[in-house]
Formats: structure tokens, C-alpha cells, sequence
């Protein structure tokens, strides 16, 4: 093991600065940015880092966390500041600690919750569509709250992801889900009242939880069943609901 020390830090970043996770030549993604800024920092690139989750561009992160091993033992906590002025307010590390070399961050997480923001306001100023996604949505809430419970348990989810040539397995699980509705003070361009899909699972596929937010807010339940019954039938793909309004709220982590 040529890098034996380990570290797992809490992270934070808001998605529409960025084209997803994972690094791409020519374009700012989380992945690429965290390692320019812990190259500049630590003053070489001997170190290894990945992340517990990849998430789409747009796609913002409340809670998730990254693991960096290294050559040598590096106090991390003093270097917080400094790696997080660099990263300039876009991504925040807030925690660090030092963790087991023989720590698994992706295997160690068990579950994770999302949310997805949107409102109907009928006067929604544009500044808000940061975080908060505008729709006129098909359903009423008492509905869409029917239409999320389909979701709830194990199922395949071919007919509700961006399935790739090789993934096999489309079986996930919903440990929970449900419709909430917060109310916001005046005066900072949100709308008084925003509405969000909270949902936990084990894992999810690729556009997973944006496909199943489309369904929600337009899709009759037949429909849904249908496709959660029958997903190897010829369906046409599932649209998505827009990156922006989805927070990758939770990651639920086993201890190290």
C-alpha cells in the first residue's frame, strides 16, 4: 500500500456550478475541482480520491462525503480553511477525520435520501429556480402522493432509469418516500410555500429518482404499476424532471 493513510471527509456543493460528478476533459465537475484544489494545497498530486456518490450535472449535494488517501499523515483538520477558500464557496468540506486504510467508503454506504424542490407559484421569481424547480404539475398533491407510494419496496427499475449496455441489474429498494411542504419567509425571491418528494433508498440507478419525480407530477398509477410489473416491455423512455431542484439530501453511512 503505497498510500496507507486514509481520510473521510463531509462534503457539500451546489450542482448547477458544476457537469455532474465525474471528471471531463474541458468542463468543471465536483471530482475534477476537489482534486486541482488538494493538489494546490498539499503541494503534489500523490494522493488518491473518490467520492460516495456521482451525481448528474445540475444535481446539487447537501450531505455526502469523500474519502483521500494519502502517502503520509496529514493534519487535514488544520487545512480545512485553506481547502475550502480555494474551493471558493462552491463546494464546502465541513468535517474530517482520520479513517481505517481497509475503510470501503462506497460499500460502507447503506442508504441515501433525496429531495426534489418545486413549487406552482403563480408568481415564482426566476432566482429561486436555483434550487427550487417551477412546474404546473397534472396532479394534485393528494395524487401525487398516491403515485409515490407505487415506488415504495423492491422493485426493478429498468422502465424508470437511463438503463447503460452494462448494467444487469435493475432491482432497487424504497425504504421510504413521501410528499412534504415547507413554508419559507418573505423576501429572499423563494415562494412562500415550496413542496418536495423525499425518498430513501439503497441505491439508485441513473436518472432514477428524476424519472420517478416526471411520473409523479404527470403519470396516471395504472401507468406506473405497468411499468413497475412489466419493466422489460418496449416502454417509451420515461422522461425526466430537471437536474435543478434535486439534492442529494443524506448519505446514510455504516460506521467505520
Amino acid at each position: 500500500m503505497n498510500k496507507p493513510f486514509s481520510y473521510l471527509f463531509t462534503i457539500a456543493y451546489y450542482g448547477a456550478r458544476f457537469k455532474g460528478w465525474a471528471k471531463q476533459a474541458h468542463q468543471v465537475t465536483v471530482e475534477g475541482k476537489l482534486e486541482k484544489v488538494f493538489r494546490y494545497v498539499l503541494g503534489h498530486e500523490d494522493f488518491r480520491l473518490i467520492g460516495g456518490s456521482r451525481t448528474d450535472s445540475g444535481v446539487s449535494c447537501r450531505k455526502g462525503f469523500i474519502q483521500v488517501f494519502v502517502k503520509e499523515e496529514v493534519l487535514f483538520q488544520a487545512l480545512l480553511p485553506t481547502l475550502n477558500a480555494h474551493l471558493e464557496g462552491q463546494i464546502l468540506l465541513s468535517q474530517v477525520r482520520q479513517v481505517p486504510r481497509s475503510f470501503n467508503l462506497i460499500q460502507s454506504i447503506h442508504s441515501k435520501t433525496y429531495r426534489y424542490f418545486f413549487s406552482d407559484a403563480a408568481e415564482f421569481h426566476p432566482f429561486a429556480s436555483a434550487l427550487v424547480c417551477w412546474l404546473s404539475p397534472s396532479h394534485s398533491l393528494e395524487q401525487m402522493r398516491k403515485n409515490a407510494k407505487l415506488f415504495l419496496g423492491e422493485h426493478n427499475f429498468k422502465a424508470f432509469c437511463t438503463a447503460s449496455a452494462t448494467k444487469n441489474n435493475f432491482v432497487r429498494e424504497i425504504k421510504s418516500i413521501d410528499l412534504g411542504e415547507m413554508n419559507l419567509e418573505e423576501g429572499a425571491f423563494f415562494p412562500n410555500q415550496v413542496k418536495y418528494l423525499e425518498i430513501t433508498g439503497s441505491g439508485f440507478l441513473h436518472h432514477q429518482v428524476r424519472k420517478m419525480m416526471h411520473a409523479i407530477w404527470h403519470s396516471s398509477s395504472e401507468e406506473i404499476a405497468a411499468r413497475l410489473e412489466r419493466p422489460d416491455d418496449f416502454w417509451p423512455a420515461a422522461p425526466k424532471a430537471p437536474a435543478l431542484g434535486l439534492v442529494l439530501w443524506e448519505t446514510h453511512l455504516d460506521e467505520p
